[in-house]
């Protein structure tokens, strides 16, 4: 019981980072469709950053509760993809690739945002404030979770966005071809999870939210801040 409500208490501070990191990648995703000549989701009703419309009953419900009750440290999902029709944009390959990139890039400004807000409550916000250390663990937590947001996003594999993004440089034909690995990326992408592949991505992940942070702290001046 003890364990259980320690996990909950994590969520808790997770909640918040995660529903925004999830809505403000599928708003970025639609907002660059939109400027590049596709209102898709615009017409939608999906270019708006409530997330009701983008919540997805198993990546936004299903998996943060398997996360909770399992222990992991971070949460997972997603959110309901933008729908998006390429053949709508002004130029088919840079609006694929920025409307590709559009996500993972929001996400990393957000851990550049989240790790500027660790250092401001850390530096402004006195610590018998009794929200100081959730804020804190919030603000932190969106740094690393934004940071593996996006970067799980920027593999390769359709249809993530790294695929899309590698098909804006390639022909027609060898695009099509490319796409039609998404077949088989469920069954990869649970290859890759069972047998632990998905680790080494740890690495680039916790590079980056020490980095953003030592910079952070530089910049205010409070070279104590500890992560």
């Amino acid at each position: 019981m003890e364990a259980f409500s320690e996990r909950l208490q994590l969520m808790s501070v997770q909640l918040v980072p995660f529903i925004m990191a999830v809505v403000f990648h599928e708003f970025a995703h639609g907002f660059v469709a939109n400027r590049c000549g596709d209102n898709t989701a615009k017409a939608a009703g999906r270019l708006t950053l409530n997330p009701l419309p983008h919540l997805d009953p198993i990546g936004t419900v299903l998996f943060p509760l398997i996360n909770m009750l399992s222990g992991m440290n971070l949460l997972f999902g997603w959110a309901r993809p933008v729908p998006i029709d390429p053949r709508l944009f002004k130029n088919y390959r840079s609006g694929l690739f920025w409307v590709a990139f559009a996500g993972p890039g929001m996400n990393f400004i957000l851990a550049i945002v989240s790790s500027l807000a660790f250092v401001a409550i850390r530096l402004w916000v006195p610590e018998t404030f009794y929200y100081h250390e959730p804020l804190a663990s919030m603000a932190l937590i969106s740094v690393s979770l934004n940071y593996a947001l996006g970067i799980f996003n920027l593999i390769p594999l359709p249809p993530l966005d790294g695929s899309k993004i590698i098909q804006s440089f390639l022909p027609h034909p060898l695009a099509m071809k490319y796409e039609s690995l998404a077949q088989f990326s469920f069954f990869i992408l649970m290859a890759l999870l069972l047998t632990g592949a998905f680790a080494i991505l740890s690495y680039p992940i916790r590079f980056l939210t020490d980095l953003t942070i030592t910079l952070a702290a530089l910049l205010f001046h409070f070279p104590g801040v500890a992560s």
